[in-house]
């Protein structure tokens, strides 16, 4: 750490210093606000998308009891072929964002299959896009969390470390100097007085 100079320009330094610190922490303040909500809509988003899941399961095993016949070959019905994501900016942060997801049928008769096929690739077609979008919503509430974390640090380090050591270093400078200037005062009077003395006794 620099040792702190006890002078007018060091003076000049600590308050611009100051200045720009009691700017700055405004804004970061509000950033980390705004983060704070952007990472509460995720959490409820992510937490509906959970909801969805829940409800697809129950509707497909009210809908579907016939899959717990083990006999039934259904797998491998539909297969993910595309899936595209893309960044979000929200307030400086980088999120994915689903932008696209492309999902494969895979041809079965509809002679040989049982009738109920049809509607288990609808829910199997709703549920992969569910679980996908799952993902990413839980990677946008790590990375809000993250950006939380790291802008709320920030913050602190700004209101309670950096902006209390400026204003520390200020009052110390000033004393110095204030007591460097009463000094020179004294040294001033003193010297008049033995000036006039020496003039009275000449």
């Amino acid at each position: 750490m620099a040792r702190l100079a006890y002078s007018k320009a060091s003076l000049s330094k600590e308050s611009a210093k100051l200045k720009r610190f009691k700017q700055f922490l405004p804004s970061l303040d509000l950033k980390r606000q705004q983060l704070a909500v952007e990472r509460k809509k995720a959490l409820a988003t992510l937490r509906q998308t959970e909801l969805e899941i829940e409800q697809c399961y129950q509707k497909s095993a009210a809908m579907l009891p016939m899959l717990a016949d083990k006999s039934i070959h259904v797998q491998n019905l539909v297969k993910v072929v595309q899936v595209e994501v893309t960044e979000e900016n929200i307030v400086g942060v980088h999120l994915p964002l689903l932008k696209d997801l492309r999902i494969e049928v895979q041809p079965y008769s509809l002679f040989t299959e049982p009738h109920w096929v049809d509607q288990l690739v609808v829910q199997l077609k709703i549920m992969m896009r569910l679980k996908l979008q799952q993902q990413i919503e839980v990677q946008r509430v790590e990375v809000l969390g993250d950006a939380v974390k790291k802008v709320t640090q920030r913050v602190n380090l700004f209101d309670k470390v950096l902006i209390p050591k400026a204003q520390q270093d200020i009052r110390k400078i000033r004393i110095y100097l204030s007591d460097l200037e009463r000094a020179g005062v004294v040294r001033a009077k003193s010297t008049k007085q033995k000036r006039l003395r020496a003039n009275k006794v000449g």
